[in-house]
């Protein structure tokens, strides 16, 4: 592709007051307007003084600056421009937006996560975003954003050895759907992994128990080692929920791995594995086994937990070895995670593999720092927290309009989704009091833009009983 005339022979002016760079807001919009974003945050938000009047409108505008492409406070000045006060009402300023979040206390942020909570119900009732016939899985990890410089309140250096903040927050996906946000806490950098988890965890059952998901089986809580405790796991199963958490190799573990029995490893699918179609197995140097676990067993018998410790193992390679030279028996490394789930309904191989997909969780953590969440926008801590709650938002609201646009994005990130049916350029006409959307000719995800469209301009369901 190259240039049609040459640089000389082209100018440029910014004078139309008809186009819009963002079209696929007003889809996006209609559905969150339909789900009652504006009504909950007026509904749930009580901030203090003249900023936070009409907090509705202004938490509708720091989403929507946020799902059309928005990192920080300057630019929700993407709302004012061209056509969009002829599509779009009332959109604040960047400076009223950033006084509205700088009012906030901690028991505001509380009051947004109310209405991320119930948005998400909301939303969940009007597009497919979580499978209502399969198992849930909740994922929950941290992960530190980066900041710069000692302005920021909370900030520090934590297990990462990045000077950041902390954002804590856990998924819920099924087998056939897109992770969605349940829940989520922004903590100050240092703090260790574990602080406030039980709580979230217990907030993010709540959230999952008004979804519309199958209820037959137990929702699956995934974490990491370092949320091995047992107040995480307590919370869980009081929840209704089984967990699946990777533990610390300390003596208890190693003493339960020595046990298992030589014959009790059963190779599975792995790098470098190969299927014997044959003898119907797979040709695998990865094996798992199981066996019998009591977690916390130095704690008062109603702190213990029953489950099974299953374990995976791999050769440890020796770089010493010479090349042509095997050792004289092998070694390995091990990898052990305890689970409450029943062996009837996930054997050994499944859990494990079950176990290895709590890795989607990561995925999340790229997609919203690639968005909301590449930069912090505020000094002021309770004001960052309240970013990150609306960036959750904003991701929900991505996801749900994607699953209603067909089955092409239902999987999709945030960045293909907001390149295809977001950031699509239009014209805004008016005629006879209707106003038309006029969209580029060829665009190669015009059905999809449609799809979006017309479900979303379509009666919304009646809500379930």
């Amino acid at each position: 592709m190259k240039l049609s005339h040459t640089p000389v022979a082209t100018s440029a002016v910014f004078d139309d007051r008809n186009l819009v760079s963002s079209a696929g807001l007003v889809p996006v919009l209609a559905l969150a307007e339909s789900a009652g974003l504006h009504e909950l945050a007026g509904r749930h938000l009580t901030v203090a003084t003249d900023k936070g009047s009409n907090a509705g409108l202004k938490v509708a505008s720091l989403v929507a600056g946020m799902v059309a492409g928005a990192d920080s406070i300057d630019d929700m000045a993407l709302l004012r421009h061209g056509g969009m006060g002829r599509v779009f009402a009332r959109a604040y300023a960047p400076s009223t937006l950033g006084s509205f979040l700088r009012s906030f206390t901690f028991g505001h942020v509380r009051q947004l996560d109310a209405v991320a909570s119930r948005f998400l119900t909301e939303l969940a009732a009007r597009a497919p975003v979580i499978g209502t016939d399969q198992q849930v899985m909740l994922d929950i990890d941290d992960t530190i954003i980066e900041v710069h410089g000692h302005a920021k309140q909370g900030s520090g250096y934590g297990y990462s050895g990045v000077r950041g903040l902390n954002a804590l927050i856990a998924t819920a996906s099924t087998r056939g759907s897109a992770p969605i946000i349940v829940a989520q806490r922004l903590r100050k950098g240092s703090c260790g992994s574990p602080r406030g988890a039980a709580r979230l965890v217990t907030d993010a059952l709540k959230t999952r128990d008004r979804l519309p998901t199958s209820h037959a089986n137990k929702p699956l809580l995934r974490a990491d080692s370092a949320f091995y405790g047992a107040a995480t796991i307590h919370a869980a199963i009081r929840g209704g929920a089984d967990v699946s958490i990777t533990v610390r190799q300390d003596p208890q573990v190693r003493r339960a791995i020595a046990a298992i029995d030589d014959d009790a490893w059963t190779p599975i699918e792995y790098t470098d594995a190969v299927f014997d179609e044959q003898a119907q197995t797979w040709v695998s140097r990865a094996e798992v086994a199981e066996i019998e676990y009591t977690a916390f067993t130095s704690k008062k018998k109603t702190k213990q937990v029953t489950g099974r410790l299953i374990v995976r193992r791999i050769p440890d390679l020796n770089p010493g070895t010479k090349e042509g030279q095997s050792t004289l028996f092998d070694t390995w490394r091990f990898h052990a995670f305890f689970t409450t789930t029943d062996p009837t309904v996930a054997d050994t191989v499944t859990a494990d593999k079950t176990h290895r997909h709590h890795a989607v969780i990561e995925q999340v953590h790229a997609d919203l720092k690639a968005s909301a969440l590449a930069h912090l926008p505020s000094g002021v801590f309770t004001a960052n927290a309240a970013w990150l709650v609306l960036a959750v938002i904003a991701f929900n609201l991505t996801r749900a309009a994607a699953t209603l646009s067909g089955p092409a994005m239902a999987k999709a990130t945030t960045a293909t989704i907001r390149r295809t049916l977001i950031t699509v350029p239009a014209r805004v006409a008016t005629s006879a009091r209707r106003i038309t959307l006029h969209l580029p000719r060829a665009w190669p995800w015009e059905t999809t833009w449609t799809t979006l469209f017309d479900r979303v301009s379509d009666p919304p369901p009646a809500h379930a009983a």
